[in-house]
This record gives structure tokens, sequence and C-alpha cells, in this order.
């Protein structure tokens, strides 16, 4: 893509990225660093989807260091009014009738990952199948994500159930982790829906891992005594399974769990993904 084709994005760029951002000349920083990584990158196919994958990850990790520096500094609290507000006239215009000043305000209290999946598909419009792409993460993680942002932002508290169902997953994780330590096929098994699915991205399948383990024997017999490592760990809010090394996650493992059985497994490598997400080791 040449600079003129690229000139042709700016404006979407700026205008995703501002949204998820919420301040303009943070968003102009990160489209212009997306525009280099293209100018340097080679066998695009699709540089609009490309640009977007880009701009999206550099606004997340710009989002998670941001809460981490407000975590260190003890200020937990929102931007000022002002520095919400200073955002691009055309991407104001462009985005006024869908979200406004106000509700930027309110995205600021979503998680990084719950802010892009909603900011990308209720106010951009993109297909889930799309921000899978974007995010590196399985269509049933971003609409959970989406799903959790909306919930936040009309400011309904989290339903008794949900909390329930976390706290069974917690606990599903835990015993998945201790029989995957203890090498017990039988407890893996009994943990696992019979047409359990694990993926890996592509940096997992270049550490050794297959692309797909389609079904509880096979997702059994990739954890069986090959957990040594693995901690228990919060992946965007949801238990799951993390392989650290020092202060660094390695290797993420964000499980979906119902009516007791884990149902689908993410097994997340790519440095790129891994900083966008909020991943708590326990």
């Amino acid at each position: 893509m040449d600079t003129t084709g690229f000139e042709a994005q700016r404006a979407r760029l700026t205008a995703v990225a501002t949204r998820i951002l919420g301040a303009n000349a943070e968003a102009d920083d990160v489209v212009q660093e997306a525009w280099l990584r293209l100018d340097q990158a080679e066998g695009v196919e699709d540089p609009p989807a490309w640009l977007t994958t880009v701009v999206t990850r550099l606004c997340l990790d710009r989002l998670r260091r941001r809460q981490t520096r407000s975590a260190a500094e003890g200020a937990a609290g929102r931007r000022s009014i002002d520095e919400a507000a200073h955002v691009d006239p055309e991407a104001d215009a462009l985005l006024a009738d869908q979200v406004g000043d106000a509700m930027q305000l309110v995205l600021d209290t979503l998680a990084p990952a719950e802010r892009a999946a909603f900011v990308l598909h209720d106010v951009f419009g993109y297909s889930f199948d799309e921000i899978t792409g974007f995010l590196g993460r399985s269509q049933t993680a971003v609409r959970q994500l989406a799903s959790r942002a909306r919930r936040k932002l009309r400011g309904a508290p989290e339903p008794v159930a949900e909390r329930k169902a976390r706290a069974a997953s917690r606990e599903v994780v835990d015993a998945f982790l201790a029989a995957a330590h203890g090498g017990e096929l039988g407890e893996l098994l009994d943990l696992l829906a019979p047409d359990v699915v694990m993926r890996a991205d592509e940096v997992g399948q270049q550490m050794g891992a297959r692309p797909v383990y389609d079904g509880a024997g096979a997702v059994a017999a990739r954890f069986r005594g090959g957990a040594r490592g693995a901690r228990l760990t919060w992946v965007d809010g949801e238990p799951g399974l993390a392989w650290v090394a020092g202060d660094e996650v390695r290797v993420a493992f964000a499980f979906q769990v119902s009516e007791g059985r884990v149902r689908e497994i993410e097994l997340i490598a790519d440095p790129e993904v891994l900083a966008t997400m909020s991943l708590v080791v326990a």
C-alpha cells in the first residue's frame, strides 16, 4: 500500500484509535506507528484489515500500560474530562450519533479488551469474526467481552448467576490444573466435555503445539503431566492458566467452562496478543 492508499484509511483508523483510547494525540501516534510497521512489512495481503489489527493491538497495549501506571501511582481514577473531550473533530463527526463524550468517559471504566470489543462491534459495526482476527482471540471470547462491556455500560450489576458461574469455573480450572500436575488422565477426562476443542495460535504452533486438539482424549493427553510450571491466572477476568517465566506470562490458556466441564481452550503465545490482555497470576 502506497502513501495515497494509506491516507484513504487514515480517517477510519484514527476514529477507531480515538474511540478506544479516548485521546486524539495518542490516536495519531498509534496510526503513525501502524503506517511505519506496514511500510516495513512484506507480503501483507489485506492492508486495511492488517492496519486495523495493528492499530487495535497498539491501542490495547497502551490501555494496559496506562492502567498499570495508574495502579502503580495509586491513581485509579478516570482521566480528566478535558482530556477525554480532546478528540479528533473528524472522528467526532463520524461517530457523534453513536458515541458521545459522556459515553467515552464510561468507556474508561472498562477493561482494555472489553473496551476494544465493544467499540469495534457496537460502534464501528465489525463482525465478531473480524474482531477475532483483530484481537487474536476466539469468537466465543470476543462475544463474551462485548457482552460484559454492554452490561457495565448500562450500569447493571453483575448478575448473581454470572458470579456463581465464574466461581464454579474457577473450581473446574483448579481441579483441571491439579489433575494435569498429577497426570490423572481419568480426572482430566471427567473435567472435559467430550467435544472440547483447544486451538493454538501461530506462535504456540511454532513452540510445538498442534493447531487444534479435537476432543477430550486429545486435550487430556496434551495436558497430562505436561502442565509443569502452569499457574492459575485470571485471563481477561475469567479463570485460566498460564506458563510464567520470572514475572512474564509466556503462554496463556483461556478456558470456556459451562455445566461443570471445559468446553473450549485458547492457547495464546503471541507476545503482541498477550500484551493486550489482562493477565493476573493467582
